[in-house]
């Protein structure tokens, strides 16, 4: 319902941000501190808002406010999801310098797999009305399910991703500094690192099964719904760095 060069152009200002961050920010693996993510944090949410102001000023008041309501709606559902990486990095022990390589990398596949699902919400949506009433249904059995929920702590080991990938495909228990592969015994090996971002991108399509179907119920426009996933999405990331600094 847009125009391509719209679609390039956001596309064009999250390479952007991504290149700054890895390239320039945090070229080295190192630890990143309390002052420094939020300070980074701050950075993606003004970028996204800065985005929302243009996206009023150039589409309507209308889209500008389900922009915004879709960008704190992504927002408010996706804290959970920080709580959840600290848990699987404490779980895995990963060394915080090799964390934030972890989460950019992630951020590549969260994206891609976000557009995914919302081509086909948008598809569903567009061509049968009543999947919201599906989707909507979805959403009050998750919170149903969340109020009579026993406290039970989230288990990586029992992840099934996981499971798979121990099953099938070779695996090393050691790390080799910051790489997702090595050569161990002249073999090609997956390291612990690898799993951890597989981990971190099933546990990121599972949180966005409730949040995406929340925001179709704001706008159905597939332009104002990704923008507003992927900016919610880049601020948690670095948001994340402050919560491990404090725990």
């Amino acid at each position: 319902g847009h125009a391509a060069w719209l679609w390039l152009a956001f596309i064009g200002i999250v390479a952007t941000l991504l290149a700054l961050d890895l390239g320039v920010l945090h070229r080295g693996d190192r630890e990143i501190g309390i002052r420094e993510s939020l300070l980074l944090s701050g950075g993606y949410i003004s970028a996204a808002l800065l985005f929302g102001a243009w996206v009023w000023w150039y589409l309507g008041s209308a889209s500008g406010m389900d922009y915004l309501t879709g960008f704190m709606i992504e927002k408010s559902l996706s804290m959970d999801n920080v709580f959840v990486i600290a848990l699987i990095f404490t779980f895995f022990a990963i060394p915080r310098q090799y964390q934030h390589r972890v989460l950019f990398w992630g951020i590549l596949g969260v994206i891609i797999l976000r557009a995914i699902m919302i081509a086909l919400g948008a598809t569903l949506v567009g061509q049968f009305s009543w999947v919201l009433y599906l989707f909507g249904a979805f959403l009050v059995y998750t919170g149903v399910k969340l109020l009579f929920a026993s406290g039970d702590s989230v288990d990586p080991a029992r992840n099934p991703i996981l499971l798979l990938c121990q099953r099938f495909l070779p695996v090393t228990s050691e790390y080799h500094g910051a790489h997702f592969f090595a050569r161990v015994a002249g073999k090609l090996v997956v390291t612990p690192l690898f799993l951890v971002l597989v981990v971190v991108e099933f546990t990121d399509v599972i949180f966005a099964v409730d949040s995406i179907p929340a925001i179709f119920a704001v706008t159905r426009d597939p332009f104002l719904v990704f923008t507003s996933n992927v900016f919610a999405i880049l601020g948690l990331r670095s948001l994340y760095f402050a919560l491990a600094g404090v725990l």
